[in-house]
């Protein structure tokens, strides 16, 4: 099963990037090729009865099985940066963290208005970043079909700030 295979090949990193945090490290999973692939196909198949006609990733961790899903169901990808990051005019989005804020953004022509976009990242924590991808995505003109992680933190409860764009979120592992 995907999620087996991908539990043993993450990494707990304690006290990272802060004590009291045990950090899902995903690096070592790109060591196997053959599971990279499986991971791609699987989300894949998690979202063949959706229309898509995008897939939006988040910086950084995102951005490795976005562009390859978005390969794979071949459709546009689209980068979803910290602020200062993309060189042409952008469209920023502010979000809550836990002491304070950030921002993402995106490029002004990257979605099409009527756009159905699928919204990728490797992690799904408190969701603060990908309700603010998916409020940019909005914003753009474009709707949210789905979400998909590798990972999601149950516990974290992120899952309750992405009802409000779709009704579709997905994960192959969760803890």
């Amino acid at each position: 099963m995907i999620s087996d295979q991908l539990k043993a090949a993450i990494r707990d990193v304690p006290d990272f990037p802060k004590p009291g945090i045990m950090f899902k490290d995903i690096t070592p999973v790109f060591l196997d090729p053959v599971l990279c692939g499986e991971i791609t196909k699987a989300m894949k198949e998690l979202v063949s009865h959706l229309s898509i006609d995008a897939v939006v990733s988040i910086e950084s961790r995102g951005f490795m099985f976005g562009f390859m899903l978005a390969q794979a169901m071949n459709v546009p990808f689209v980068p979803v940066r910290k602020v200062g990051k993309l060189p042409y005019e952008t469209v920023t989005q502010q979000y809550e963290l836990e002491y304070g804020f950030a921002e993402v953004e995106m490029h002004v022509d990257a979605i099409r208005s009527g756009w159905k976009v699928l919204i990728h990242d490797d992690l799904l924590a408190t969701g603060g970043t990908a309700s603010a991808t998916a409020q940019l995505v909005e914003r753009m003109g474009g709707s949210v079909s789905a979400f998909v992680f590798l990972i999601h933190l149950s516990f974290l409860s992120g899952n309750s700030k992405l009802v409000a764009f779709s009704e579709h979120t997905y994960s192959l592992a969760e803890y």
